[in-house]
Formats: structure tokens, C-alpha cells, sequence
């Protein structure tokens, strides 16, 4: 009866290393998921990036904040226009 069971990596040790790399996957797979949701939840969006402005929305803009004076902002709005 000693030996019945064999040496102990039967069938019984490939289960026990089939749960343990299972074990490792759900819970990467749950922590994984919990990094993927905050970093989704805090990002910040921004509603149009600033390479996609149009030249004139960037006239405009440069001209609200005081970058240029009237003199170029009508300058440059003319050869905007123009093209």
C-alpha cells in the first residue's frame, strides 16, 4: 500500500499547478482592471487639441489674450481670408 498513489506528481500535481497559474491570471486580470478603471476615471479629456485648431480660431484666440495688438490680428486676418 505504500507506493499506492503513486510518487505524488500524478494527475493531482498538474491540477494543483494548473489552479495555482488560474489564481494568477484572475487576480492580474482583477488588478489589471482596477489600474485600467482609475486611470480612466481621473484622465482629464480635452475637447479639441490645440493642432487641430484652425488658423483663425488661433488668431482669435492669440488675440483675446493679448499676444498680438489690432494691427496684427487685422493683418493676419486679412491674409487668412485671402487664401
Amino acid at each position: 500500500m505504500m507506493g499506492w498513489f503513486g510518487d505524488g506528481y500524478g494527475w493531482s500535481g498538474v491540477n494543483a499547478l494548473g489552479m495555482g497559474l488560474m489564481m494568477v491570471l484572475v487576480w492580474g486580470s482583477i488588478i489589471a482592471l482596477g489600474f485600467w478603471l482609475v486611470a480612466r476615471i481621473t484622465r482629464t479629456e480635452h475637447s479639441q487639441p490645440s493642432g487641430l485648431e484652425s488658423p483663425r480660431a488661433t488668431l482669435d484666440r492669440r488675440f483675446a489674450a493679448g499676444e498680438i495688438d489690432a494691427e496684427q490680428y487685422a493683418n493676419a486676418r486679412r491674409l487668412i481670408e485671402s487664401k
